[in-house]
Formats: C-alpha cells, sequence, structure tokens
C-alpha cells in the first residue's frame, strides 16, 4: 500500500457525519443547540461559583475546573464539527491534526483526574467531617487540581512527536468528525504498537487507578453513611455525593466503551457515533446534574433569580 509522511506537507481529510446525508440539518440544529447548552450551562456554574461566598468550598472549586475542562474540550471539537455541515470535509493539516489531538486527550485526562480528586474530597468531607477543613485546606486544594492539569499535559504529550514520524495510507481520510487518537491509527501505515502500549500504560496509571482510588473512595462514604442513626442525616450525606457519582458512571462508562479495545477491533463508524457520548452527551449533562441534583447550588440558583 501507498503510503505518504505528512510531517511536511500534506493534509487530511476529516469527513465528519457525510456518510449521513439525510440527516444533516437535524444534525447541525442539534449539535449547535449541545454546544450553546454546554456553553452557557458551564459558564453558569462558574458565574454562579465565583459570585456566592457560601459555594467557595473545595467541592465548588473543583467543579469550577470540572467546567472549565467541559467548555475546553468541547471547544476543541464542537467548532469544526458544527463546518462539516457546510463542506463535504474539512482538510487538516498534520501539526493541526496532533495539536487537536493532543488537548482532546489533555482535557479528557484532566476530566478522569478531577473526577477522582472530587470523589477524594466527599470521602474527607462524610469520613472526617470535623477534620475536613484541615485536611483540604487551601493549599491541598490548589496543589491537587494543579497536579491534574501538569499529570495531563504530560501524559499526552509523548504522541506528538511519536505521530510526527508516522506514515499514514495514501487516503488520508479520517472517518470520524475530529483528530481522534483511534481514528488517526487506524489509517496508519506505520506500526502502531509502540503508542498503543502507550497508551495501554496510560490507561492502567489514570484511568484504572483513578476508577480504582474512586472505587475505593465511595466504598468508605458508603460504609460511614450506613453507620448514621438519623434518615435525614443519611439523606444529607448521601445528597452531596449523587451529582459526582452520576457524572462518574456517565463519564467511565462512555469512556470504557470507547477506548478500552484493540485498535484492531474498531468500527470507525461505530466508534465516532460512540465518541459522541463523552464529546457531547458528559459536557452537556453535568451543569444540568450539578443543578438538579444539588441543594445548594439550587439555592444559589434560586438566589440569583436564574430559577
Amino acid at each position: 500500500m501507498n503510503k505518504e509522511n505528512l510531517s511536511a506537507t500534506g493534509h487530511f481529510l476529516i469527513v465528519g457525519f457525510s456518510d449521513f446525508p439525510e440527516l444533516q440539518v437535524p444534525l447541525f440544529i442539534a449539535f449547535l443547540l449541545m454546544y450553546l447548552i454546554t456553553l452557557v450551562g458551564n459558564l453558569l456554574i462558574l458565574a454562579i461559583i465565583c459570585s456566592n461566598s457560601h459555594l467557595h468550598t473545595p467541592m465548588y472549586f473543583f467543579l469550577t475546573h470540572l467546567s472549565s475542562v467541559d467548555i475546553g474540550y468541547t471547544s476543541v471539537v464542537f467548532p469544526q464539527l458544527l463546518l462539516h455541515f457546510f463542506r463535504e470535509g474539512i482538510e487538516v493539516s498534520l501539526t493541526e491534526c496532533l495539536l487537536q489531538m493532543y488537548f482532546f486527550m489533555v482535557f479528557a485526562t484532566v476530566e478522569l483526574l478531577l473526577l477522582t480528586v472530587m470523589a477524594y474530597d466527599r470521602y474527607v468531607a462524610i469520613c472526617y467531617p470535623l477534620r475536613y477543613t484541615v485536611i483540604m485546606n487551601k493549599t491541598v486544594c490548589l496543589t491537587l487540581a494543579a497536579g491534574s492539569w501538569a499529570v495531563a499535559l504530560l501524559i499526552a504529550m509523548p504522541h506528538i512527536p511519536l505521530m510526527s514520524t508516522f506514515s499514514f495510507c495514501e487516503s488520508h481520510t479520517i472517518n470520524h468528525f475530529f483528530c481522534d487518537i483511534t481514528a488517526l491509527l487506524k489509517i496508519s501505515c506505520t506500526s502502531t504498537t509502540i503508542i498503543e502500549t502507550l497508551n495501554y500504560i496510560n490507561g492502567s496509571i489514570v484511568a484504572m487507578m483513578s476508577f480504582i482510588l474512586i472505587i475505593f473512595s465511595y466504598s468508605k462514604i458508603v460504609s460511614s453513611i450506613l453507620k448514621i442513626k438519623s434518615k435525614s442525616g443519611k439523606d444529607k450525606a448521601f445528597s452531596t455525593c449523587v451529582s459526582h457519582l452520576t457524572v462518574v458512571i456517565l463519564f467511565y462508562v462512555s469512556l470504557f466503551s470507547t477506548y478500552v479495545r484493540p485498535i484492531s477491533s474498531y468500527s470507525l463508524k461505530e466508534n465516532k457515533i460512540m465518541s459522541l457520548s463523552y464529546v457531547a452527551i458528559t459536557p452537556l449533562c453535568n451543569p444540568i446534574i450539578y443543578s438538579l441534583k444539588n441543594t445548594e447550588f439550587k439555592k444559589a440558583l434560586i438566589k440569583a433569580k436564574i430559577i
């Protein structure tokens, strides 16, 4: 098969949803609405938390970072996605493609780590309520947030120099709506063993460790809640975790169903549809979940006369 190294010249063609011509108009409207609701919802969360002193707590501090991440990685993908409905395909250079892939990986990894940090925050709040303000002090919160960003930036970095040396099959056509790493590896004419191994290592270290830590935190949380004698006390303790737990389940189910498979088993059309669950649905649901399930946040919305 003919191959060409695109590090200097050439472009990829991202096909988007051109294989669903009869759905172009409804898809454009749906994605535009999703993007606008995601932006407005997450910006609203940031504004409410920043303007309300009662919400200047560790949980809401981490929520501001989560909302910033959701704005970031939807903005990496959605503007280009919406352009697909006005063109047959979008041409991007290798550099543009790798940068989009890199920033998307960074934002997705930060979200993963922030969800873990937020689980730890709930664990401390419920299991050690008298020591909560001491354990989760400002320095600790800043360190955990900054650490999440630093780890994500470093973990995603090796992919750029590695993939910039790849040769790609002559069509250079990416059957996806953005430069997703799985779609790029699918059209590679270079062995993907090294980068697949790197992905599995990263997945084991970050995704699986995060998942284990979240499970551990919630096992301790459930155990502590069950020891509370009053029903109102149990309900209050559990209500502080519902929003976070819902977001965790939504994010992990979509992430694992999309990426925890060998590259050879991927169906690009199937993967493209499934990618919408974490690219569009999760960031869209986060502000809705936190505003509807969180009593303190609902009170802040009422006080701001938003609801």
